[in-house]
């Protein structure tokens, strides 16, 4: 094969790409990482990540602008028939931060760290031994396709997942107004959900998900008017950007010297929040991989990373889909608090215990059975 002109190759530079990058380095690799985009690179997203995700942020050194950011300490679910909320465990905090100032955090932490990066150069295809950037063959021990939920890469791979992705839509604004809660809100009718996060102490950020496609922004704010009352008047702080948000569960995440990684690697709904968070669980168990020199590690990690968010996707989205079945939800969640706060305690930690989430998922059942 030759010499190789980097050890891992990563292929995209969003924040999964980058925290891979940045582990992948950290572990002692040389690392280069390409993206045809130029940073900072924005997307639709809810901006919020889970106190697991912002332990590993620290422990890749990545820091975030204190003042650029704001901490959440839970979550409340607002329906017509209710609302019900819940507190992450042990003093905990998620924390709320723009993606754009995100990215500039991981950004200026990968060139700390010395990986190679090339802004603008747009990765056309997988090689026998490593990939084809702008016309030039570069040879790579490892290659992290990092390419998003669309990624071309992965279709090279024969990786390709055989279902066919719950499919929904999600539309982002953001509003500068002073957060009105310390909680992320997720408010819910037959328009899908409204998410709002503060993500500083002047800033909020509103994602609209929904099955109807062809939803415009303005009109299905209408449909929240307890939201839309709070920003009316507001000045708006971002374009709206809107995107795909997907369920996709894909088992197979690693072949021989290439992995997946992101959501290249499956995805789930963003209702769930945890996008960013398991990005970020996948660059640490994706480096431990690397370091061990072989990749079956990091696909059974990453099948354990997607475990409870897949199931909790599923769980949400079925709230979308029948109304009855959401009232009851929030009914039991209001009237058993503990109920929620279980629930999101296995949501916040890294790898919550079988017995634990099948007991808690046992006491949902029969609340739902009874609200």
């Amino acid at each position: 094969m030759g010499k190789f002109d980097t050890d891992v190759f990563v292929a995209g530079g969003g924040p999964a790409g980058l925290s891979t990058a940045i582990a992948a380095r950290l572990a002692g690799f040389d690392v280069l990482l390409a993206d045809r985009a130029r940073p900072p690179i924005d997307k639709s997203c809810g901006e919020g990540i889970l106190p697991h995700g912002l332990a590993i942020l620290e422990q890749l050194g990545v820091r975030l602008p204190p003042d650029r950011v704001r901490s959440f300490r839970g979550i409340r679910f607002a329906d017509a028939g209710g609302q019900a909320e819940a507190i992450f465990p042990g003093n905990r905090f998620g924390t709320a931060v723009r993606r754009t100032v995100l990215h500039e955090a991981l950004v200026r932490r990968a060139e700390e760290v010395g990986v190679e990066l090339q802004w603008g150069a747009r990765v056309e295809r997988l090689t026998a031994h490593g990939v084809l950037v702008e016309g030039t063959r570069i040879h790579a021990r490892w290659r992290i396709c990092a390419d998003g939920q669309n990624s071309r890469l992965r279709a090279q791979t024969n990786l390709e997942p055989p279902r066919t992705p719950v499919v929904r839509r999600g539309q982002t604004r953001h509003f500068q107004v002073a957060p009105w809660s310390d909680l992320v809100e997720v408010y819910w009718s037959e328009h899908g959900q409204l998410y709002v996060t503060p993500v500083s102490e002047t800033e909020v950020c509103l994602a609209h998900i929904t099955r109807n496609i062809v939803a415009r922004f303005e009109d299905a704010l209408r449909g929240f008017p307890d939201v839309a009352r709070r920003v009316a008047g507001a000045q708006e702080s971002s374009p709206l950007l809107g995107t795909a948000t997907l369920t996709r569960r894909i088992w197979n995440v690693a072949r021989k010297n290439v992995a997946l990684v992101g959501e290249a690697a499956g995805s789930v709904d963003a209702v769930t929040g945890a996008g960013l968070t398991i990005a970020l669980q996948d660059a640490l168990a994706l480096a431990q991989a690397l370091r061990a020199g072989h990749l079956s590690a990091y696909a059974t990690a990453h099948r354990k990373i997607m475990r409870l968010p897949y199931l909790m996707s599923r769980m949400l989205l079925c709230m979308d889909r029948f109304p009855m079945l959401r009232r009851r939800a929030v009914r039991a969640f209001a009237g058993e608090p503990r109920l929620f706060s279980g629930l999101l305690a296995m949501h916040a930690e890294p790898a919550p215990r079988v017995t634990r989430s099948a007991r808690e998922m046992l006491s949902l059942g029969w609340h739902l059975l009874t609200a």
